[in-house]
C-alpha cells in the first residue's frame, strides 16, 4: 500500500447500514480540549492481541470504560472479541486467556469495531502505553472499516511520572504504579480488568498531583511529536 492509501485508509465495500453508521460517528463533534478535565468525558481502553508485532499480529479483544465528570462509570461499559479466522498460539492464549473456540466464535470485526466507535464517540482515549493500543485499533479499523484511528490519547506511562516525579523514580511498570495506589486487577491481561485498573490508576494521579492539569489538552501525548502537547 502507497503512503497515501495508508494515509487515507483502504477501500473497504461497507454495507450500508455499516457505512452510515460510520458516517454517524465521524460527524460527531470533536472533543473540547480546551475544557476542565473534571468536566469531560474520558474513555479508557485497553486491548489484546496475538502479539506484540504490529505488522503481523492482530487484535483480538477491546475492553473500554468511560470516566465523567471523574467518576467511573460502572454502569456502562464495553467489551468484544473480534472473530479470528484462526486462533492464536497456546503460549499467547496463555497470557490472556481468550481460547481457540471463543476467538473463531467472536463478533464479526466490523461490527465489533463500529460498536467500540459507538461507546466511545469522540472522546478523549486513556491508556497506559497506549502507543500499541492505538496501533492496534488503527491497523483494524483500515483494515475492516476503511478509516484511519486517529484519536488523542493520554498515555498513563508518561503523565504518571511528569505529575509524580517524585515516585517516577521507583516507578517504572504498571504493576507498580497500581501498587502504589492499592490497586488490585482482577485478572491482569483481560482487556476490561486492565481497563478498570488503568481508569482508577487516572483518577489517583490526578487526585494525588499537586498541581493536576487546568485543561485536557495539557495532558496529552503527541508520540510523532515525542512531546507534551500544553506542558512542555
Amino acid at each position: 500500500m502507497t503512503w497515501l492509501g495508508k494515509l487515507l485508509g483502504r477501500r473497504v465495500a461497507l454495507a450500508p447500514a455499516a457505512a452510515a453508521r460510520l458516517d454517524r460517528w465521524r460527524a460527531l463533534p470533536e472533543p473540547d480540549l480546551a475544557a476542565a478535565p473534571a468536566a469531560t468525558r474520558f474513555v479508557v481502553v485497553d486491548v489484546e492481541s496475538t502479539g506484540l508485532d504490529l505488522r503481523a499480529d492482530r487484535l483480538i479483544a477491546i475492553g473500554a470504560l468511560a470516566v465523567d465528570a471523574r467518576r467511573i462509570d460502572l454502569g456502562r461499559s464495553f467489551y468484544t472479541v473480534l472473530r479470528q479466522s484462526r486462533s492464536s498460539s497456546r503460549e499467547n492464549i496463555l497470557v490472556h486467556g481468550i481460547g481457540g473456540t471463543q476467538q473463531r466464535t467472536g463478533e464479526d470485526p466490523v461490527e465489533a469495531l463500529l460498536a467500540f466507535l459507538e461507546f466511545a464517540g469522540k472522546a478523549p482515549l486513556v491508556g497506559y502505553h497506549s502507543a500499541f493500543d492505538d496501533g492496534m485499533l488503527g491497523k483494524a479499523t483500515r483494515e475492516f472499516l476503511g478509516t484511519p484511528f486517529e484519536r488523542p490519547w493520554i498515555d498513563l506511562a508518561y503523565l504518571a511520572p511528569d505529575l509524580l516525579p517524585d515516585e517516577a523514580r521507583k516507578r517504572k511498570h504498571l504493576d507498580a504504579w497500581l501498587e502504589l495506589f492499592g490497586i488490585e486487577v482482577f485478572s491482569r491481561h483481560d482487556a476490561i480488568a486492565d481497563a478498570l485498573a488503568t481508569a482508577q490508576l487516572l483518577l489517583a494521579v490526578l487526585a494525588r498531583a499537586g498541581t493536576p492539569p487546568r485543561q485536557v489538552k495539557d495532558m496529552l501525548w503527541d508520540p510523532e511529536a515525542a512531546r507534551w502537547f500544553g506542558r512542555k
